[in-house]
């Protein structure tokens, strides 16, 4: 199959998916429609009760990011710093996460935009949207059914690209070192207030902070505050928006303990009611708790994060902060070459022999 019709058939893909969030239907998917449209909505729709933290908006969040990404334009830029060439396909074992809807699309769009194979080990709690998502692909483009499979154990595979925990990470460099790999562990993201934020410049850092309720290795789960910076302007900016959270009973639960924990250990804390802040040094927090740190200088605090590097996916931060970042509110929104770790997955597997 040639990169041309990968890409048409990635470009349609999306098409089918942007429509979950606005309802309108494009007619140059009227036939993939026909027959997924209703079946794909119900199973958005069942996603809660297989996984509680996977509510009807976060998915439709996460299948709406994809669709923006599988845009003609987009792909051809995207791949235009690569040179691939139609050659042997690898068989390429892909042990996906489950943390967030679809976590592990950008591997599986890896592995098919290169031209590879992709044999796929889902996790438990997400392995129903990414297999109907390769059957819905396979009937836009009927070649695509030698280049996907979902296994429960990978088999005869030419390299491995696995994500886990830090734990899951160890078994995984044991299993896997004889074989190319990429192999992820946990990571985190964090936010730097600058003294001149205003609550209507912080106000869209709670998308980073509370989308997929912190889930995900991209979630912002520190901040990094100048002394002296009042913290109700923070809990003002994410007061409108997200105060509902804990509507979600998993979400509501892991607050209260949290809350209960730190309370019996004698924690100073600071709440509103949905995010309990805590000033702590690790770079991780639980759900429903975010940690802050002060800081004195941010030449201090650049040069501490480098150091740090390898434990942070991602840092965000306003216009009034002279570091390079991410801004308030794009951490969820990852490009096609925002890859996980910084690693270039695209790169790796285009290398293999």
């Amino acid at each position: 199959m040639s990169l041309k019709k990968r890409i048409n058939a990635l470009v349609l893909l999306g098409l089918f998916l942007k429509q979950f969030e606005s309802s309108v239907h494009n007619k140059a998917i009227q036939h993939i429609n026909t027959i997924f449209y209703k079946e794909f909505k119900e199973l958005v729709e069942r996603q809660k009760a297989y996984n509680g933290w996977f509510t009807k908006e976060n998915v439709i969040t996460s299948i709406t990011e994809i669709g923006n990404l599988l845009n003609e334009d987009k792909l051809q830029n995207w791949i235009s710093s690569y040179h691939i060439i139609e050659k042997p396909n690898k068989n390429i074992g892909v042990i996906m996460a489950g943390n967030i809807p679809l976590v592990g699309f950008h591997d599986f769009l890896c592995v098919l935009i290169s031209g590879n194979k992709l044999q796929a080990k889902l996790a438990s709690n997400d392995n129903t949207l990414i297999k109907k998502i390769g059957e819905i692909l396979i009937f836009i483009e009927p070649t695509f059914i030698d280049k996907i499979s979902f296994v429960d154990r990978l088999e005869n595979f030419d390299a491995v690209i696995a994500t886990g925990s830090n734990n899951t990470a160890r078994y995984f460099h044991h299993y896997f070192s004889n074989y190319p790999h990429i192999i992820r562990k946990n990571r985190t993201s964090i936010a730097i207030i600058n003294e001149y934020d205003t609550m209507e410049e912080i106000k869209p850092l709670g998308k980073d902070v509370f989308q997929y309720f912190g889930l995900g290795c991209r979630s912002v789960s520190k901040l990094y505050i100048p002394k002296g910076y009042r913290m109700d302007t923070i809990f003002k900016a994410f007061y409108d928006d997200y105060q509902e959270v804990t509507n979600n009973n998993k979400y509501a639960n892991n607050y209260d303990y949290n809350k209960a924990v730190y309370l019996l250990g004698n924690n100073q804390l600071l709440d509103n009611g949905f995010i309990l802040l805590k000033e702590d040094a690790s770079l991780a927090s639980p759900v429903g708790v975010l940690h802050y740190e002060y800081y004195d200088s941010l030449a201090q605090l650049q040069e501490r994060l480098v150091g740090e590097k390898n434990e942070l996916q991602c840092i965000v931060s306003s216009k009034n902060t002279p570091i390079k970042t991410l801004a308030f509110g794009q951490a969820q929104s990852p490009a096609l070459a925002d890859y996980a770790d910084g690693v270039d997955t695209l790169k790796f597997l285009l290398e293999l022999v």
